[in-house]
């Protein structure tokens, strides 16, 4: 693993599930910090604002601020102030991360007719109850009148504690196709997101490593933007997602504790052969 000079590291189903520490996952951040690795926390978390994430982590032992912690919502913010700048934006998202959302302005999920008060913009954010028929029809009905879709990611599940919730992905295709659009995504697995990413480490591409549960949106996506992927079988992995993958990772570990060995870091345990 020589050349890797920076990490970029999902959350959840890496570090944590329903946020709680994954076992030696918060030993092999110390151990990255130790060494002087630059890392950035990326994540699809749609519920938490980057304050809130950060919180969590370090009651959980993980030495990480709120500066080390990019957001779906972050990007999304991003993207809409320099593509959609003064757009009206009805947000459709489970949780509250309107703080992450500076500089963009949300409406009311109530504001279903056309005219001056309509969407410029629908913007999807995670699922959950708010994903109800009379929210998504409303959002159908704005995008039949010209607004445009932005969806923070395309996540089709995600692990919890009491196993796997269905997620975005699996009500945004649908509606993609009744009205005639596609979305606009913000967070992984664009290659924006990798980048903004990249920009905010100061690190190329080709010195950068990417750990995910996700192969498809995490490993698969960073590896076709020049990272090196590291697929974790914790979180959301499943072997049959795996072998159905469209691509092979760079490397495959049982968790994120074995990190460090792979890095080669001083003090690590080698992780078991394949």
């Amino acid at each position: 693993m020589k050349g890797i000079g920076a990490v970029l590291i999902d959350i959840d189903g890496v570090l944590t599930v329903s946020w709680k520490a994954l076992p030696g996952a918060v030993t092999a951040m110390e151990r990255l910090r130790a060494a002087g690795l630059p890392l950035l926390l990326v994540t699809n978390t749609t519920s938490r604002t980057r304050a809130v994430v950060a919180g969590r982590l370090a009651r959980e032992g993980f030495p990480v601020d709120v500066d080390d912690i990019l957001t779906a919502p972050a990007a999304t913010a991003a993207y809409l102030r320099e593509h959609h700048p003064d757009a009206r934006c009805l947000l459709i998202n489970s949780g509250e991360v309107r703080a992450d959302l500076e500089g963009v302005e949300v409406i009311g999920e109530g504001t279903g007719e056309a005219g001056p008060g309509a969407p410029d913009v629908v913007v999807f954010g995670g699922a959950g109850e708010e994903f109800s028929y009379p929210a998504l029809n409303t959002a159908f009905r704005h995008l039949q009148r010209g607004a445009r879709l932005v969806a923070m990611h395309r996540n089709l599940y995600w692990r919890t504690a009491d196993g796997l919730d269905l997620d975005t992905g699996a009500f945004l295709p649908g509606l993609e196709r009744a009205a005639g659009v596609e979305a606009t995504v913000t967070g992984k697995p664009a290659g924006a997101f990798f980048a903004t990413a990249l920009a905010q480490l100061g690190a190329p591409a080709s010195e950068t490593l990417m750990v995910g549960d996700d192969i498809e949106s995490d490993v698969l996506a960073a590896q076709r933007y020049g990272l090196t992927g590291v697929l974790v079988k914790t979180g959301k992995y499943l072997p049959e997602t795996h072998r159905a993958a469209t691509g092979t990772p760079d490397h495959v570990l049982d968790s994120f504790a074995e990190l460090p060995a792979l890095l080669g870091l001083p003090g690590a345990q080698e992780p078991p052969a394949p």
